[in-house]
């Protein structure tokens, strides 16, 4: 039923809440199809931006931010989402966003090509990138991409860390047909995910892999 690790000195107490779903309205992980558009509906970079500020080496400014891109709720991006006709839908957490796609195409025979340069991103993290302070799953998101298939410069791209970067209170991750993508992006905007962007599209590679490329 999923959840959330924490060490602390402090004894604390969790909660698992169980509820019920009309089962033509849920979104399932799987289901993408070739051609789709995908969507991502928040930016990324709370594991490094937090890393940082447990450091001390993060400004007041992006936290702030930080805290309030996780405070906005997923529910209208996931029923506007669902407006526009998505093939398949996850949200972004721990994993990072690479392992939530790679999720999302199981043992398929698609293949998932990501454009770096359209990542939404959070102000900050990639100055914090830069001090070398990434959280401390980073790596073992960065261990589990075995899926992934770089096209030569693309590792050492600017963006290339946000790939493994885990999230909390992230955004969703969709992928629509085409000819509705365009309109549930600008539907997301008025809605106030403004960094919503469509980062990659979904192919017929044949197997289960994810190429990253520096445009799109």
């Amino acid at each position: 039923i999923g959840g959330h690790s924490g060490e602390a000195a402090e004894v604390s107490l969790g909660f698992a809440v169980n509820g019920l779903v009309d089962e033509n309205q849920v979104m399932r992980k799987r289901g993408m199809q070739v051609g789709d558009k995908i969507i991502l509906t928040k930016p990324l970079g709370t594991g490094t931006l937090f890393a940082a500020d447990m450091r001390q080496r993060a400004k007041a400014p992006w936290i702030s931010q930080a805290i309030t891109s996780m405070l906005q709720s997923n529910r209208d991006a996931a029923a506007c989402l669902r407006e526009h006709g998505a093939h398949a839908c996850t949200d972004i957490s721990g994993f990072g966003l690479l392992g939530h796609l790679q999720e999302m195409l199981g043992d398929s025979n698609l293949g998932i090509s990501i454009y770096l340069d359209r990542l939404p991103r959070l102000e900050g993290c990639m100055e914090t990138f830069a001090m070398g302070i990434v959280s401390s799953i980073h790596h073992a998101n960065q261990q589990a991409s075995k899926n992934l298939l770089d096209s030569g410069a693309s590792t050492q791209h600017e963006f290339y860390p946000l790939l493994f970067d885990p999230q909390t209170a992230g955004g969703l991750c969709a992928s629509l047909p085409a000819d509705s993508a365009e309109a549930c992006l600008l539907a997301l905007h008025q809605l106030g995910y403004t960094q919503a962007a469509i980062i990659a599209e979904v192919n017929s590679s044949g197997q289960a892999q994810i190429v990253v490329q520096a445009e799109g």
